[in-house]
């Protein structure tokens, strides 16, 4: 049995605990778990893109609150995230503390941690877009954050079906 199989055949409540992990917005995965069965993972993904669409700011900051910051460990899905974050690992110390100082600014100026779809990035990258996304205003931001959590649950849901 694949991964997509297994996933198909969940009972509700443990597919609802496995997507938590992958996007920790409840609504979002109560939706995603009772659309099953999915033919394929493009089919899953174009499902979970479409559930995220339609939900608004206060499910995007409920997914976004699991999140560690950049840099940093933990987080809800902290195995994810040490990995996507890989590019963050071997940045020299005034790069850390930069992304330090700049998590601390973009937290105090939109109240919700920085969120970037890091994997393949290295910190330089992040570093540099942290800083450009601190002139969006609130709005704006919020939803580049939004995207950029998409894209992250994309990557999770393949690696959820095909380990």
């Amino acid at each position: 049995m694949d991964g997509l199989e297994r996933f198909n055949g969940l009972a509700e409540e443990a597919a609802v605990s496995e997507l938590l992990a992958v996007c920790p917005s409840r609504r979002w995965a109560e939706r995603l778990a009772a659309g099953r069965p999915y033919a394929d993972l493009e089919a899953l993904q174009a499902a979970a893109d479409e559930v995220w669409r339609e939900l608004g700011p206060t499910d995007w900051l409920e997914a976004l609150e699991a999140h560690p910051r950049i840099g940093e460990a933990g987080g809800r899905s902290a195995d994810w995230s040490r990995q996507e974050q890989a590019g963050v690992g071997g940045a020299d110390a005034d790069v850390r503390e930069r992304l330090a100082a700049g998590n601390a600014e973009y937290e105090a100026r939109f109240g919700h941690v920085f969120l970037i779809s890091a994997a393949g990035r290295d910190a330089d990258e992040i570093l540099d877009a942290l800083q450009a996304r601190l002139g969006n205003d609130p709005e704006t931001e919020l939803r580049v954050a939004a995207g950029e959590h998409r894209r992250i649950t994309r990557l999770r849901l393949e690696k959820l079906v095909n380990g």
